[in-house]
């Protein structure tokens, strides 16, 4: 019998989805507005923070788990911001990403037998990283308008061999904010089936309609089983550096550095230098980030809205779920390709983000996180939409 060279693991998900929609941008010359990566420029001081630190000789490596510097401003940061009071000596971890930062952590509690909660729709790396860490991901549906989640269909999901639950708050693709209430419900379960809660807050900072960002590891009695990642992408705008870090318990931090040290050995070490400086910046630096992101929000979905497109108005992050059904179109993909090659703007179809693509067949996703100019452009293009929608 010939031997089977591709993992079994490899053949149970597809390539990006996201990141070949990129790709077809570039092919047709369309508009991106499916990857999340900004095409404006980073805050100029942050850029000079990390030059300095390349003409300073800071081009060695750091200690695997990450500079003390940046460290400590990871620590400083998660103090007055969520209220969370973190050794930087025995609780942080500094990943190549926080996508690096997610596999680390599972395959750090992962054994075999045990099930990962994923809600869906999902960032897609989750169920890939939970099949790879050796998990089996049980997916719970949030669903539209406002993406909740039934409660005993979340409870149903748990049983003995559940080890972790991973949270994306505010979410990709949905913008979802999990309020106090939804995230003291998970709680509870994490307690009775003694599990993991896994939260991704990457976009933190990024919240709309007066949401206010809650981190899981506030709650009672949840400090010692949560797992949070973070990273410097998304508030900064600094996507390319891939710099990002885990918070968490420091039997369960060594473990996760043990696995980061033989995955990636460390982060871009000048990188880590201008993460702790741009950690530091005023308070006022988000409130103009929020004010900038609130306006971008306002200006696609008037123009979605506009050209026939059904909105589920994000209240964080920097994306905008969609429902395709006024366009006569039934399924996600075609429609996608139609957009990017016809109509010269790239998103990413719904079905992606789903276990079951029949789940995400009637959406697909934009995001705004893009200049005026490339909006203006994007509002143009889908003007020719309006031939279409019923």
């Amino acid at each position: 019998m010939p031997k089977q060279i591709i993992s079994r693991k490899a053949g149970q998900f597809t390539e990006s989805v996201i990141r070949d929609m990129t790709r077809q941008a570039a092919l047709y010359g369309a508009v991106n507005l499916s990857q999340g990566f900004p095409d404006f420029a980073a805050p100029e001081e942050i850029k000079l923070a990390a030059c300095d630190a390349i003409q300073s000789d800071v081009n060695q490596y750091a200690i695997t788990w990450g500079a003390k510097s940046f460290r400590d401003a990871i620590a400083e940061k998660s103090s007055w911001y969520l209220g969370l009071e973190v050794d930087p000596e025995r609780e942080i971890t500094v990943t190549c990403g926080s996508t690096e930062a997610m596999i680390a952590a599972l395959m750090a509690i992962i054994n075999p037998g045990d099930e990962v909660i994923i809600f869906e729709p999902f960032y897609e790396n989750y169920g890939p990283d939970a099949i790879l860490s050796g998990a089996t991901p049980r997916y719970v549906t949030l669903r539209a308008p406002d993406w909740s989640f039934d409660e005993s269909e979340l409870a149903a999901a748990f049983n003995d061999n559940t080890k972790a639950i991973i949270i994306n708050t505010p979410n990709n693709p949905t913008g979802k904010v999990f309020s106090r209430e939804e995230l003291e419900v998970i709680a509870s379960l994490c307690h009775k089936w003694n599990a993991i809660a896994i939260t991704d807050e990457i976009y933190e900072h990024i919240l709309f309609n007066d949401k206010k960002h809650i981190s899981i590891a506030t709650l009672d009695r949840m400090r010692d089983r949560t797992i949070t990642i973070n990273g410097l992408s998304k508030t900064y705008s600094v996507t390319g550096w891939r710099v990002g870090y885990t918070l968490a318990p420091p039997d369960i931090t060594l473990a996760i550095r043990k696995v980061h040290d033989f995955l990636t050995v460390g982060a871009a070490a000048p990188l880590q230098e201008a993460g702790a400086y741009a950690l530091r910046l005023p308070r006022s630096y988000y409130d103009d980030l929020q004010a900038d992101y609130t306006a971008r929000r306002e200006r696609l979905l008037s123009v979605l809205k506009d050209v026939g497109f059904r909105c589920f108005d994000p209240d964080g992050a920097y994306y905008i779920m969609t429902d395709i059904s006024s366009f006569g179109y039934t399924n996600d993909v075609e429609f996608s390709r139609f957009l990017v090659k016809d109509v010269g703007v790239a998103v990413v179809p719904g079905s992606s983000f789903y276990h079951d693509p029949a789940l995400g067949r009637s959406q697909v996703r934009f995001t705004f996180c893009k200049r005026d100019e490339t909006l203006a452009i994007a509002e143009e293009r889908l003007q020719k939409l309006k031939s279409l929608s019923s």
